[in-house]
């Protein structure tokens, strides 16, 4: 079988790679142990091989900014654009960071949020597309989710269908042409990993009050985290 191409863009706090693992250990957790997965590190300038290797493509999260310009992201984009033009193209999913950057490689507008971060678990309002979909479609019962970012897609890209928002974000989750798929939660953390990155982020990126107010409100999302699953389920289904 081929196997589903983590695209890895960054590494999570090196206190919670200690005890947790990175980014692409949980993401392929959330796969399921039965698909094979190929691990890209796009940051660290890996060859990243042609789509048709590769049964699904999932873009990981990053601390990085989309906004920098760094020339591993432009040459991310690059192939990207390359993969999204081919009629065998496999399915992605962008994550967080992944996201924003499927979404401005589709022509939308990425950038800080003006009202700042957004952190924990928080509620989604889900389009009524979304209830049918392969993917968010288990989120109609349980529309929360994990949220740690600080850059947004602000204005979605033309020919998108936007399946979940909120009150921070009008675009939380996309889909393109039936086989892409972004989203703005971490369907990979769970809810240890989120408590982490709070307490990760305490007197640096967040207040002590911040901190605080978001930690007894951080549950597990299990209907958001099986986005991972139905994902290989579509990409590679002899491994369902």
């Amino acid at each position: 079988m081929k196997p589903v191409l983590i695209l890895k863009t960054g590494s999570t706090y090196p206190i919670l790679r200690q005890h947790y693992g990175d980014f692409e250990d949980w993401i392929g957790r959330g796969l399921g142990e039965r698909t094979p997965v190929r691990v890209v590190d796009a940051l660290d300038g890996d060859p990243l091989p042609h789509p048709s290797e590769a049964a699904g493509v999932v873009i990981s999260g990053s601390h990085a900014m989309l906004t920098d310009e760094a020339p591993w992201m432009r040459r991310l984009m690059r192939w990207l654009e390359d993969a999204l033009g081919q009629a065998e193209a496999p399915p992605m999913l962008g994550i967080c960071f992944g996201h924003q950057l499927l979404a401005r490689t589709l022509g939308g507008e990425v950038d800080d949020h003006p009202l700042g971060m957004e952190v924990g678990t928080v509620a989604l309002r889900l389009s009524p597309r979304a209830r049918a979909d392969a993917l968010l479609g288990g989120l109609w019962d349980q529309p929360w989710a994990q949220m740690m970012h600080r850059q947004s897609v602000l204005v979605a890209p033309p020919g998108v269908e936007v399946l979940a928002s909120n009150g921070h974000d009008s675009c939380q989750a996309f889909r393109y042409d039936n086989r892409v798929w972004g989203c703005q939660f971490h369907p990979e953390f769970s809810a240890d990993v989120t408590r982490a990155y709070l307490q990760a982020q305490r007197g640096h990126v967040l207040t002590d009050q911040r901190v605080d107010d978001a930690l007894p409100k951080v549950r597990e999302c299990h209907q958001a985290s099986s986005i991972l699953m139905h994902f290989a389920e579509r990409a590679v289904p002899a491994a369902a």
